[in-house]
């Protein structure tokens, strides 16, 4: 856990820039889902508050998702992709096991002079990465700008007649790009916690060291997305709350102060049990997994692009970033909004 503001190497401190997002154009409905996996399409709004999703087209991996998203974060910040010191992408749905999807990225942005690595916590990826970034950026590497994406393509490993995963999940990237920005402004206190004894919890079982691809695993399902889902509810309704009152307690700021929540976009119903227990009073929580569904890393940049292009980041709110997933993992992060969401 961190309390202070990020600051670069070069003593600013370090925010968002600009933002950005990419959505597969295919809008996959409730029916359709609802028919493979043998329930109704009221059955799914009512247990998970979704009504449709994206799905990525036959032609569409991660990479491209996320080169969307980033070219779109890129124009939004105004900085050009050779002037990146770090790309980090937050995905457990990589191209390939290697290399890092966010090499590809890098090549095809033309980030040139850029490192570029990918990080997998799953749903909270996100903040994860980035934490992970605002941290390099001041780590005296010289590096002034980073950009950050969370992309997904879950369509491609879930069991879509299995009615526990495959009526939540749909495709999607954000990303964002971190640099100076004025003092008083930017990311501040950070909480990253992990659970490793829960790992079973949420899991795709085959396709690594321990279980290669065979003609056995595929027989199996191995290679499908697996989640306990009464199991991963009742985690997130005990530790996400535990979590943001940690972090706002070490961090000394008072839980009406919040102006903003963007949450992991899991499962809407899961989010209205688990908001009234946050303690945030004031805060205006921003949701699209209605109309996106869960896009695990993708989710909470998708819900801050959307909500920063319809303008309802005024300049100094605070905002409040909060994901949790497979792992078990959980990661939070405040961050103090500078209007036009450009550098110094």
């Amino acid at each position: 856990m961190t309390g202070q503001p990020v600051r670069a190497s070069g003593g600013r401190p370090i925010g968002i820039l600009g933002t950005g997002s990419y959505l597969p154009a295919e809008t996959v409905s409730n029916e359709l889902v609802a028919e493979r996996a043998g329930v109704t399409p009221e059955w799914i709004s009512a247990k998970t508050g979704i009504h449709r999703r994206r799905y990525a087209a036959d032609h569409e991996a991660t990479s491209d998702l996320a080169v969307a998203a980033a070219r779109a974060a890129l124009a939004d910040a105004g900085i050009g992709a050779d002037r990146l010191g770090w790309i980090v992408v937050a995905t457990s749905t990589p191209d390939q096991p290697q290399p890092a999807t966010a090499c590809l990225v890098q090549h095809r942005i033309g980030a040139t002079g850029a490192a570029a690595f990918d990080l997998n916590a799953v749903c909270s990826g996100f903040v994860f990465a980035l934490v992970t970034a605002a941290g390099l950026l001041s780590g005296g590497s010289g590096a002034r700008y980073a950009l950050v994406i969370g992309a997904d393509v879950y369509s491609r490993i879930i069991d879509r007649t299995d009615r526990r995963t495959a009526v939540l999940f749909g495709d999607g990237a954000g990303a964002v790009v971190l640099g100076p920005v004025r003092p008083g402004y930017g990311l501040g206190g950070s909480l990253l916690t992990s659970d490793g004894a829960l790992h079973d919890l949420i899991e795709v079982p085959a396709g690594g060291s321990r279980a290669p691809a065979s003609e056995k695993t595929l027989a199996d399902g191995g290679h499908f997305f697996r989640m306990r889902g009464r199991a991963v509810s009742d985690y997130v309704l005990a530790e996400l709350p535990r979590a943001i009152g940690r972090l706002l307690a070490a961090h000394r700021t008072d839980p009406a102060s919040v102006d903003h929540f963007i949450p992991h976009q899991a499962n809407g119903v899961l989010l209205a049990k688990a908001l009234p227990e946050l303690g945030l009073p004031r805060a205006r929580t921003h949701l699209t997994v209605a109309e996106h569904g869960n896009t695990s890393a993708a989710s909470i940049p998708l819900a801050l692009d959307d909500a920063r292009r319809q303008g309802v980041f005024g300049d100094g709110e605070l905002l409040l970033l909060a994901g949790f997933g497979g792992g078990m993992s959980l990661g939070a992060a405040l961050l103090t909004w500078q209007d036009g969401h450009r550098g110094p």
